[in-house]
């Protein structure tokens, strides 16, 4: 059956302007890191895709070893594009990243100009496309020289085969030289891609307030700490959820009573909010206006429909937020 796009799918989202850009991005942006690989169910993952953009999701985030195996959430994705969403290509925000372990020997990780422009022309036949949107450097390199990563971006950029590009996982310091070089290039940074939740705020010493002041938008991933964040630990750990599987950060030993206890506290204020957790987790996040979007994965449509509610309460009073605060520390 042919996919048409809902009419209603702009109604309801909130998009952010990434920094000083001009680009908005969508509140709530879907990750492709699990669940659309060659391991996972292909018709689950693109039923999630189109909800996502029926919901107003126009922005699809992936990287060059996502899977597993690496590579194979490129090639789904690139099937469902074909298949489905060829008439909308001009209404998405595609983005894709390359500095983690792709293939073997010494080309094939990390930073060099030579990794990455090779990295992405794999990734563009993976998804059929001639340009990505975005593309991001994954991880700092401390080998490589900063210029020449960036001199990839540069050239990234005049060649038409991204738009935008971005960093992840950059410490403050690293960001702003990145910022710097850029510039000397003729270039803005349009975005940083950190990980940052409740339970991992790394990003509130300097990041923040570096990007700020340099422009540039954040889009957070991890924003439900894989997964802890919602009410699905809260009994145990469920057959087929992230902690559950031999792949992915969320181990079992990460979810320790400590966490879980606050975890059901967090879980207490979000139902006086009238929230899911999730919803609540996500809400905190897009208080701070350097945050354009929360990344979040999905293993199921319900999840996305989830985390679409989070923009029916995205206010938080003095007194939640001091109860927050409180049970995180």
């Amino acid at each position: 059956m042919d996919y048409l796009a809902s009419e209603k799918r702009y109604e309801t989202m909130k998009y952010n302007r990434c920094g000083k850009s001009g680009l908005k991005l969508p509140a709530i942006s879907l990750g492709l890191w699990h669940n659309f690989g060659g391991v996972d169910v292909f018709e689950n993952g693109r039923a999630i895709v189109r909800r996502a953009f029926d919901l107003g999701i126009t922005h699809f985030d992936l990287a060059n070893n996502y899977g597993p195996p690496p590579g194979s959430a490129e090639e789904n994705f690139g099937t469902i594009l074909k298949k489905d969403f060829k008439p909308y290509r001009d209404e998405l925000i595609i983005s894709t990243k390359a500095g983690w372990g792709m293939w073997p020997g010494p080309y094939g990780d990390w930073g060099s100009k030579k990794y990455l422009i090779a990295s992405l022309d794999q990734s563009l036949k993976r998804m059929g496309l001639d340009y990505v949107d975005i593309f991001y450097h994954h991880r700092p390199d401390p080998e490589t020289p900063l210029e020449e990563t960036m001199s990839a971006l540069d050239q990234i950029l005049r060649s038409g085969k991204a738009l935008y590009v971005g960093i992840s996982q950059y410490k403050p310091e690293e960001t702003k030289k990145a910022v710097e070089v850029l510039k000397q290039m003729g270039h803005h940074l349009l975005i940083h891609q950190p990980r940052y939740n409740m339970f991992d705020r790394w990003i509130e010493d300097g990041l923040t307030d570096v990007l700020e002041n340099e422009g540039a938008g954040a889009i957070v991933f991890s924003p439900l700490a894989q997964g802890l964040l919602t009410d699905k630990y809260l009994n145990g750990i469920p057959e087929g959820s992230r902690a559950s599987k031999p792949w992915g950060f969320l181990k079992p030993e990460g979810i320790t009573q400590d966490k879980l206890s606050k975890v059901k506290k967090l879980n207490e204020l979000a139902a006086r909010r009238n929230q899911s957790l999730a919803q609540m987790a996500i809400a905190w996040l897009l208080r701070k206006p350097v945050i354009t979007s929360a990344l979040i994965g999905a293993s199921k449509v319900e999840q996305i429909e989830d985390a679409v509610k989070t923009l029916d309460n995205l206010n938080f009073n003095d007194d939640e937020l001091k109860e927050i605060e409180s049970i995180l520390s």
